[in-house]
């Protein structure tokens, strides 16, 4: 038996330019920062003694014979990459639900990677739990997703990442000091909008618009080198939040899907009780928001948005790992 732990993450500058449409063309960096919110799947072999030879079990349950009968995609292509020719039972619980802007089908994919490897003996590099997820999502599975959410996935931590025109990545984690890290942590504050949407279909018409979006999507970016800026440095903390109400507006102008009048409404609503500045956390259309509330409004806050779930959280720096190690 195999278990793995893979954090679901928050991205908060530079979403958009780590699609490969752009950042193959015009290198893309994000900051974000993975958190204790995981995705855990426990996987063995199987035993020949049932009518079926692979067991799937997530929001779903998936008794097959053959790879290619598998629903799910994500864990049929994983497979079929892997070359796995014997019977598996992969078992999947998230502290966090599917399609709400966290990352989660990259930490699904990373960890599955993952616990596969560890089946068989293997340990898995970060780099190469990264490059796998994105090779299986974007061109196995032809998903409309980027290479952040695989990067913080396998990685964890609060990190700058560059996606470079030649198509490597490289991870850059933030050093601030101790307190000023535990200040800045403490005033994210997580809502769960109750909207789940599925992320390929929003970001379709994002992809779409690339050429139309590169004046906003360069935008964007240079604000990731202002933010670690102002985490960096001796500035006020309450720039950051700040700007990400400046990156927010930038990016409701990707797509005509990104917001809503019920997002819009919940965003109005906490800026009013005091928060700084927030975003929608992923593609858009639903899911979580975060936003930037110094301690003495977050009560204000939290009664404000107190029809929205609020996720307290830390963050992670281990990413994906595996915390039960039992093969066969």
């Amino acid at each position: 038996m195999i278990i793995s732990q893979t954090p679901y993450r928050i991205s908060f500058f530079g979403g958009g330019t780590d699609y490969p449409e752009y950042y193959k063309e015009f290198g893309g960096k994000t900051l974000g920062v993975a958190i204790n919110k995981y995705s855990y799947l426990n996987i063995r072999k199987l035993p020949p003694f049932f009518d079926h030879k692979h067991r799937i079990v997530y929001s779903k349950q998936e008794n097959v014979n053959t790879l290619d009968e598998i629903m799910h995609p994500s864990v049929r292509e994983t497979l079929k990459y892997m070359n796995i020719d014997y019977g598996i039972s992969i078992h999947h619980d998230g502290d966090i639900p599917a399609r709400s802007g966290m990352g989660s089908s990259s930490a699904f994919t990373v960890g599955l990677i993952n616990s596969l490897n560890a089946l068989s003996g293997k340990i898995s590099s970060k780099d190469e739990l990264v490059q796998q997820a994105i090779h299986i999502e974007q061109e196995l599975i032809k998903e409309n997703v980027g290479s952040q959410d695989q990067t913080f996935a396998a990685y964890g931590g609060l990190n700058i990442i560059n996606f470079l025109q030649n198509g490597k990545i490289s991870v850059n984690p933030i050093v601030m000091p101790k307190d000023r890290l535990i200040k800045f942590q403490d005033n994210i504050m997580l809502f769960f909008s109750g909207i789940s949407r599925t992320a390929s279909d929003i970001v379709a018409e994002q992809i779409e618009k690339t050429k139309l979006n590169i004046p906003n999507l360069n935008k964007m970016k240079h604000l990731v080198d202002e933010a670690y800026n102002i985490l960096t440095s001796n500035r006020d903390l309450k720039e950051f939040g700040e700007l990400l109400n400046y990156t927010w507006e930038l990016k409701k102008s990707l797509s005509s899907k990104v917001t809503t009048s019920q997002i819009d409404s919940m965003y109005s609503q906490a800026i009013k009780a005091g928060a700084i500045g927030g975003k929608l956390l992923g593609a858009g259309g639903g899911g979580f928001m975060a936003f930037y509330v110094e301690k003495e409004y977050q009560s204000a806050v939290k009664k404000a948005l107190s029809q929205y779930l609020y996720i307290p959280f830390e963050f992670d720096y281990d990413g994906s790992k595996i915390v039960v190690y039992k093969p066969n």
